[in-house]
């Protein structure tokens, strides 16, 4: 077992084993990962570029956390030099997300009781291009939804 010292970054860990297989912390990728209950596998960067509707792991600063962040997320468009990307229980897209920022593509994601879910499977990636294009609604409704809440809560006050 490593000790805290001894542990590995994500990019040192792929680049040493080609693989790995995490679970995810979180909301931002519901309903496909659900936190505490599924393990994700990604498959190091190959040097592709990646495609639309493909999930991947990738680095982003956080000014507000001064810090850098692992993030696992989907490609909803692909730009000749970068992408844009966002969590599928997500309302705002990143762009600017470069090669260089991915890690890697998931490949896999295992349910509680061991069911695994290939992401080039037929129902994976259908669900993948559903989701995409169902992104605009998905975020009006959500938003609408944030903004009744807080009405809500100033009426009450």
């Amino acid at each position: 077992m490593l000790s805290r010292t001894d542990r590995m970054t994500y990019e040192e860990y792929l680049e040493e084993n080609g693989k790995l297989t995490y679970s995810n912390v979180g909301v931002s990728m519901l309903p496909l990962l659900r936190q505490g209950r599924d393990l994700f596998t990604v498959e190091k960067n190959d040097g592709k570029r990646f495609k639309k509707y493909d999930v991947v792991l990738y680095r982003r600063y956080s000014s507000k956390k001064n810090r850098t962040e692992y993030v696992l997320h989907r490609i909803v468009g692909v730009r000749p030099d970068s992408y844009v990307i966002i969590g599928d229980n997500c309302v705002n897209y990143e762009y600017g997300i470069r090669d260089c920022d991915i890690l890697g593509r998931m490949v896999s994601i295992t349910r509680e009781g061991g069911r695994v879910i290939t992401a080039d499977s037929f129902g994976f990636r259908a669900f993948s291009v559903v989701w995409v294009r169902l992104t605009p609604v998905r975020i009006f409704l959500k938003k609408a939804r944030m903004r009744f809440r807080r009405a809500v809560r100033k009426v009450l006050q």
